[in-house]
């Protein structure tokens, strides 16, 4: 079998982690670990959360996507994607949309992009439940790279398969029709 990265992507709050977790509990698909500098949180640990890295040893690796947010990078390296596929034939990763369009660049038909979509006023609800305050949501909302993550970037309509996610059964419902596509599960 071919190897396969499932490239989740869409706008915050538009329920990227949740299908990620969905396809490791259901389907035994691991995501693949990304790499970040800022320091682990209480409980995190290196090699299953992230891979906790210097500013130093973060440039070493070859990053598909990365970002710098609140002072540290975060990325998701061709290195990381590697070593999964030594172990999987399968793996998922949530990126925004500039790193899902690096991934279909790169692997091509191994890079199956699923791109959800959530109208904004969902959205908006949906990050305010999970308890980011006003004033940070706001600026989250109004930023252009959640403006961008809304919709599906020029170089992926046809290549990718979007799924509106307002109810989360009938979401998971559509990602097993991908994976059936896909010849995944």
């Amino acid at each position: 079998m071919d190897k396969k990265i499932i490239v989740i992507t869409g706008a915050s709050g538009t329920g990227k982690t949740t299908i990620s977790k969905y396809l490791q509990d259901t389907y035994h698909i691991p995501s693949v670990i990304t790499h970040t500098t800022r320091l682990p949180r209480t409980g995190e640990k290196n090699g299953v959360d992230y891979y906790f890295e210097t500013k130093e040893s973060f440039v070493k690796n070859h990053y598909l996507e990365k970002v710098e947010y609140s002072g540290n990078w975060y990325g998701s390296s061709e290195e990381s994607l590697n070593r999964t596929w030594k172990k999987y034939d399968v793996a998922s990763i949530v990126v925004d949309t500039k790193g899902a369009v690096s991934y279909k660049e790169k692997y091509g038909k191994q890079a199956v992009v699923i791109f959800l979509e959530v109208d904004l006023d969902t959205v908006t609800q949906r990050l305010a439940d999970r308890g980011d305050d006003k004033a940070r949501l706001k600026a989250r909302i109004s930023s252009e790279e959640f403006r961008r993550d809304l919709q599906i970037p020029p170089e992926l309509r046809g290549k990718s398969y979007k799924i509106i996610n307002n109810d989360i059964e009938m979401t998971k419902e559509n990602v097993i029709k991908v994976l059936k596509d896909e010849k995944i599960k």
